[in-house]
């Protein structure tokens, strides 16, 4: 449709007057709210609604008219177009680049009003720049092009270089060579800046907050017009011996200022309301509430005590499903790729909890919101930089911000609260202000923590795991096999919020009885008005848990040095304590030097290389873990290298199969009960009532590792673990509140580090761009995103042998020419009876058959391993005769699958030694005689008159039964 004349400068033409005319009736006709529309002359932009007669004198004001740009009447009831302009030729373009550049600037056209009356119309961020972007997914990438506008190319090209990591001169030199291999008339920008410019519209911004070099206050605020912190007196800005001259006088001036220390921001805000502006996002986000499956299992942080009773407690936030809830997440890490240089950089990251599983803890949908420069972490003082995050989530507490909802085509007032934080264990003291070192280490048991001081060990150690048994149980009044004393205390009362506001007050009043000041500070988050009633604030990281419980473990029972918890020390310990005088140390005869006595826990050198020779051979299946036997040296004796992956597989999974015959029965079984309590806490689907009678049986393995394992062993990390149970019971499965997907998200922030002289500005850029293009790919088709990536064992469906992808008929490894073999009858009946027997479409068939061989024997009774015998032997050839009858027949219940079944297989089979199918890798044995991994390994249920059993086996062979070029099938032979 051609508007020229909406551009008159004059607006006092005929023609100008008519197509004034014709858009009052058209957008009276389509979008009037209680006699008024927007008006779209150029001050009111669209952002406020007006009378017919006041907009006809705005667009017929000289000084206003229609504003710059708005050709297409979208806020008026006009359907936005596709299609090229109407300069160009129709293009019907793969990409939808009109719904990208409407969901990032909030334009949605509705054939219902969204504002109900008395309403503000919502406003357009940066009008110009949306009718920009309209411009530019308008204009085609060269004449003619039927795919590809200019917008829709540049994000494509853009996206390719945030997912491969390519360089910013590679990409410039790339688009230098398609501007040469395009033709002439072609548009793409013509350099990375260029495109960065243009593309960099489409998404978020961060703001830049100056702050002490000491981290005393931040320069925001109140502070913000400072020169000179307050508190410390250390300038704002950085100095050197350049900046001041003999005689005194500064030139610093002259120059520009540098900052000495820079926060950057990124606003909460904006980035919730994206989540609901964007159209493929915004039903997600209401999964808890209306998909969620409600049986009383926990599956999510949705299905928690600590979610249902923040409802409770405040019904009008629960009202809106919309409300997002957050996790909060920070820890500090080195952003270089070297360890040899001390820096530390701590995130801070926002994870919304209302998606659905499969989204919730993905790195697209988490939300960077501070980045704190190094070359120090913050510490205590990390509540300084806290607060524009905390100021933000009183806002979204209290006021809200209105957000349209892109799946309900409407707006409403966006809230938000945070839940709990995750960090490990140092950081956890950061965050809460309770230390996490010395005498009250456990902030759970707070200042009733029961730890002793062990004078040669020089640490604290934590037992006392007692206090949790039942009052009356026999082992709490057992003072030799545990530490010496008798244990009458009931277990440590957890406290809530109010009770730790006022412990808080007292202590620093007056401290504790014996001088201690285990609080350091009050936490930030007290000023949220509904922090102190959540049920859990912050949450123990399963992840290092783990981690150094079986570092615990594993030195010791190799007696490592430098990792063992058993050595001279320990023993002298129990010398003080006056327990277990067999281990004490005992001088040896001749000899200045003493003698540890062997512990039931030591492991002699042949147990060793027994139980490090099962560890060094393991092979776990494609994808499981990482390559362990890389950490075992069974020569020396010893396991390092381990990272906090390989932990959690040895724990549960290795290590129980491992001990067998390595150590004593008392000790093995102990152990494997430590590694199936983890095993249970990390399961994705939790009963509470499994997770109560958990509770109970750690305390009864813990306080079995008392009287087996020295004190020195219990450290605060082998404490941590009695309270996983009751997190778990309150906060849902751990998957959602440990630390592994924010190391991994941190991995990803160090890898956009380009500049190592400003770390933390490459990070803040790296993630703008990623954050940008993440959100944009939603939006393209036929590509590969973050968002559906194929897995490695995809599939196509179908299944595919392994070197081959079917799709793309590209070769991704080297495989050997299909072999071919011919099955004798025997095997080709078996294999056929089985795949008849696993078809859903010849179940009735068999139900038949079995049926007819009852009848066939009357009036004697089979019994039910008569009928399974003759039912095998005969119901092929039974099968064949009965479909073909029913064909003869014309029966409309014989389908081309069951014709094309009937028939049975051709005997010549295709041969491979690895496929992959539903999503899992297959090998033979053979093949896997060199490999790290082993994928032959199989369980088979089959179901008997009495129960099901398991036949387990290993691939020997892998076949493809070919139905007459109709249907395939793929048969594992097995050993």
């Amino acid at each position: 449709m051609d508007r020229e004349w909406m551009c008159d400068p004059s607006k006092k033409s005929e023609e100008y007057i008519r197509g004034v005319n014709e858009f009052l009736e058209f957008a009276f006709q389509n979008s009037q709210i209680n006699g008024k529309i927007m008006c779209p002359c150029t001050k009111c932009a669209n952002c406020h609604s007006y009378s017919r007669v006041c907009v006809y004198e705005h667009l017929t004001d000289p000084h206003r008219g229609f504003l710059r740009g708005y050709r297409q009447w979208i806020y008026h009831g006009e359907k936005p177009r596709t299609s090229s302009s109407a300069t160009k030729q129709n293009v019907e373009m793969e990409h939808d680049m009109d719904g990208l550049v409407h969901d990032v600037f909030g334009v949605h056209s509705t054939e219902e009003p969204i504002c109900g009356e008395g309403e503000r119309i919502p406003e357009v961020r940066e009008n110009s720049k949306f009718y920009e972007f309209v411009k530019e997914n308008e204009q085609m990438l060269y004449p003619n092009c039927k795919k590809y506008s200019k917008l829709s190319f540049m994000v494509h090209l853009y996206h390719l270089k945030c997912l491969h990591g390519w360089s910013d001169k590679s990409f410039s030199m790339l688009l230098d060579l398609l501007r040469d291999a395009l033709p002439e008339e072609n548009v793409l920008p013509k350099s990375y800046y260029e495109t960065k410019k243009i593309v960099s519209g489409l998404g978020l911004g961060y703001e830049k907050i100056h702050a002490c070099p000491n981290d005393c206050i931040l320069y925001w605020d109140k502070y913000a017009k400072y020169e000179v912190c307050p508190k410390c007196s250390t300038s704002r800005w950085k100095t050197t011996n350049e900046d001041v001259q003999g005689n005194g006088m500064e030139t610093s001036e002259r120059r520009k200022k540098i900052p000495a220390k820079i926060l950057r921001w990124f606003p909460l805000k904006p980035r919730l309301q994206r989540l609901y502006m964007s159209s493929k996002v915004a039903e997600s986000m209401r999964w808890h509430h209306e998909s969620r499956l409600n049986d009383g299992s926990l599956r999510h942080p949705a299905d928690s005590l600590a979610w249902k009773n923040f409802d409770a407690r405040y019904p009008t936030f629960s009202l809106d499903p919309r409300n997002v809830r957050l996790g909060v997440a920070s820890d500090g890490f080195n952003p270089f790729k070297t360890m040899s240089i001390t820096h530390s950089t701590w995130p801070v990251i926002l994870i919304p909890y209302n998606l659905p599983p499969w989204m919730c803890m993905k790195q697209p949908y988490f939300m960077l919101s501070l980045l704190i420069p190094g070359p120090k972490g913050p510490g205590n003082n990390i509540d300084i930089y806290l607060q524009p995050l905390v100021q933000e989530l009183q806002e979204l507490w209290d006021d809200g911000i209105e957000t349209f909802d892109a799946y309900k085509k409407e707006t409403f007032q966006l809230r938000a609260a945070m839940m709990w934080t995750i960090n490990d264990f140092p950081a956890y003291a950061n965050l809460s202000g309770w230390s996490t070192k010395g005498q009250y280490a456990c902030p759970c048991c707070g200042i009733e923590t029961t730890s002793q001081w062990l004078r040669h060990g020089k640490k604290f150690c934590y037992m006392g795991h007692r206090r949790w048994l039942s009052p009356k149980h026999k082992w709490r009044l057992n003072s030799r096999d545990f530490d010496g004393t008798r244990e009458l205390r009931i277990p440590p009362k957890r406290l809530d919020g109010t009770d730790i506001l006022r412990q808080i007050d007292e202590c620093r009043e007056k401290g504790l009885a014996n001088g201690a000041q285990p609080w350091k500070k009050k936490s930030i988050f007290f000023t949220l008005p509904y922090w102190q009633y959540n049920v859990l604030r912050h949450n123990l990281d399963v992840m290092h848990i783990e981690k150094n419980v079986c570092d615990n473990i594993i030195g010791t029972l190799l007696n490592q040095e430098g990792k063992s918890k058993d050595n001279y020390k320990a023993r002298a310990d129990l010398v003080d304590m006056g327990i277990r005088s067999m281990l004490h140390p005992q001088p040896s005869p001749n000899i200045t030097t003493t003698r540890l006595p062997r512990a039931c826990y030591q492991m002699t050198n042949k147990e060793k290389e027994s139980f490090l020779s099962i560890l060094k051979n393991v092979k776990t299946p494609d994808e499981c873990s990482s390559n362990i036997p890389r950490c075992v040296h069974v020569k020396q004796h010893k396991m390092f290298g381990l990272k906090s992956y390989d932990c959690h597989v040895l724990m549960q999974e290795l290590l129980p199969v491992a001990l067998r015959g390595s150590l004593p029965d008392k000790v093995t079984s102990v152990l494997v009960d430590l590694c199936n309590f983890f095993k249970q806490i990390c399961s994705k689907v939790l009963n509470v009532e499994f997770l109560s009678q958990l509770e109970s049986q750690i305390v009864i393995t813990l306080c079995q590792l008392e009287t087996i394992f020295p004190p020195s062993f219990f450290t605060v990390m082998m404490h941590l673990v009695i309270h996983l149970a009751h997190e778990a019971q309150v906060a849902g499965p751990v998957q959602y509140r440990w630390m592994y997907p924010i190391e991994r998200f941190l991995l990803t922030l160090k890898s956009f580090v380009r500049n190592r002289a400003h770390p933390e500005g490459s990070i803040a850029e790296g993630f703008l761009a990623n954050e940008c293009l993440t959100f944009c790919s939603q939006y393209l088709s036929g590509v590969e995103t973050r968002f559906n990536r194929p897995n490695r064992n995809d599939d196509e469906v179908s299944g595919r042998p392994l070197g081959i992808k079917k799709q793309q008929k590209l070769r991704l490894g080297k495989r050997k020419k299909v072999s071919r073999t011919k099955l004798d009858k025997k095997e080709l009946a078996q294999a056929h009876r089985y795949v008849l027997s696993n078809c859903d479409a010849v179940a009735p068939f068999i139900e038949e058959h079995i049926l007819h061989l009852k009848r066939q024997c009357r009036p004697r009774r089979l019994t039910q391993v008569e009928i399974d015998k003759q039912h095998g032997q005969k119901f092929i050839e039974w099968f064949k005769l009965r479909i073909q009858r029913m064909d003869e027949q014309k029966s409309s219940e014989v389908t081309h699958e069951l014709r094309w079944l009937s028939r049975g297989p051709s005997e010549v089979v295709r041969r491979y030694t690895g496929y992959a199918i539903n999503g899992f890798r297959f090998h033979t044995k053979k093949r896997e005689r060199f490999l790290k991994t082993q994928n032959s390994g199989v369980v088979v249920k089959t179901k008997t008159s009495k129960d099901e059993i398991n036949y387990y086996g290993a691939i020997t062979d892998t076949l493809l039964l070919d139905y007459s070029g109709k249907y395939k099938f793929v048969l594992f032979k097995c050993d």
